[in-house]
């Protein structure tokens, strides 16, 4: 009796520790698509906080690359045309999961497969389609929002209008997409009114830096004197040259993210785009343990950062209001 029990323990063991070493041979493949950003970008080095956060958090869960995991890295190199052939060509590799830095191209892959989980960053995925809902999104699709709702649009007027009350007329860099199909465009209509200043949409076809250039030309003839940069993957790619040019004009700007006050941008309000890259991790360390990814809410951002550059205020000749900058998050003096 003692010996069959040995007998049927070893084998027991040794079943368990097959399944344990099959497991850990398993090797998980990711898909990065960054619609504009080189993957030389996709890194955990990368200057978009959103990869460093990702890849940290991926590290924190037990997933490396060379190990146990397999980062497949691609990049539209911002031409939109080429968007769909790129997404039939990931899809038609078969990864594990994909994840895409791009709500425009994340259409793309919605379009290219319905089995292969897809995970993205977005901004209106129920009014795009996308999804069911953000609590439940039904399908293969889940993901990040870098959008709390339209109020954040208002809030950015409302900031720069705080700023400085001079300001009359606000450029927009946003996709016409966006403005056009969803409720956005009302409700910055709504802000603005309430505000006392008037919009003005900037972009007429790919942003790529002719036509940012174009635009910041076009400005003065129609009186621009603000602007509002959205969170557009094409802008993030841009931001140096946006800076630059905002800078040039005297033109006082607000941007989605901190790194563009960093780099000389007047205002930012927005979220952290760290633990927008955490979250995102925690969304793929799920769908790799079997959860489908219909079943994950889509993560909502619910704290924003205001960063204030007092160096570009004063070069604009603008008096930073101290109501503004007891609520700043960062301050760069």
């Amino acid at each position: 009796m003692k010996r069959r029990q040995f007998i049927a323990g070893l084998l027991s063991a040794t079943t368990i520790g097959t399944a344990q070493a099959q497991r850990s041979a398993k090797i998980y493949r990711i898909a990065l698509v960054d619609p504009v950003n080189p993957t030389a970008e996709i890194t955990d080095m990368s200057s978009f906080p959103f990869y460093v956060g990702f890849f940290e958090q991926l590290h924190q869960l037990g997933y490396f690359e060379g190990d146990n995991t397999r980062i497949e890295r691609y990049s539209g190199d911002g031409v939109a045309e080429r968007y769909p052939e790129l997404a039939r060509e990931v899809v038609n590799r078969n990864p594990d999961v994909i994840f895409v830095a791009g709500q425009r191209s994340m259409l793309d892959f919605i379009a290219a497969t319905t089995t292969i989980p897809i995970l993205g960053i977005m901004t209106d995925p129920v009014g795009l389609g996308m999804v069911k809902s953000v609590a439940r999104p039904g399908g293969n699709v889940t993901g990040v929002s870098i959008d709390a709702g339209f109020e954040i649009y208002q809030k950015r007027l409302e900031l720069l209008k705080e700023a400085n009350s001079q300001i009359s007329k606000v450029g927009l860099f946003l996709s016409r997409a966006v403005w056009e199909k969803t409720p956005l465009g009302a409700a910055m209509e709504e802000g603005a009114q309430r505000t006392g200043i008037s919009l003005v949409w900037l972009s007429n076809g790919p942003l790529l830096e002719a036509e940012y250039r174009r635009a910041f030309a076009a400005m003065p003839r129609e009186g621009t004197d603000a602007l509002i940069v959205s969170e557009k993957a094409e802008n993030w790619k841009h931001r140096q040259l946006i800076v630059e040019l905002a800078a040039k004009g005297w033109l006082p700007a607000i941007y989605p993210f901190h790194p563009y006050v960093e780099l000389g941008g007047l205002m930012a309000y927005g979220l952290s785009l760290l633990e927008l890259g955490r979250r995102a991790a925690d969304a793929v360390d799920q769908i790799l343990r079997g959860a489908k990814p219909g079943d994950i809410p889509i993560y909502q951002p619910t704290r924003f950062e205001l960063s204030i550059n007092l160096r570009t205020a004063r070069t604009l000749g603008i008096e930073m209001p101290s109501s503004l900058l007891v609520q700043a998050d960062d301050v760069i003096e």
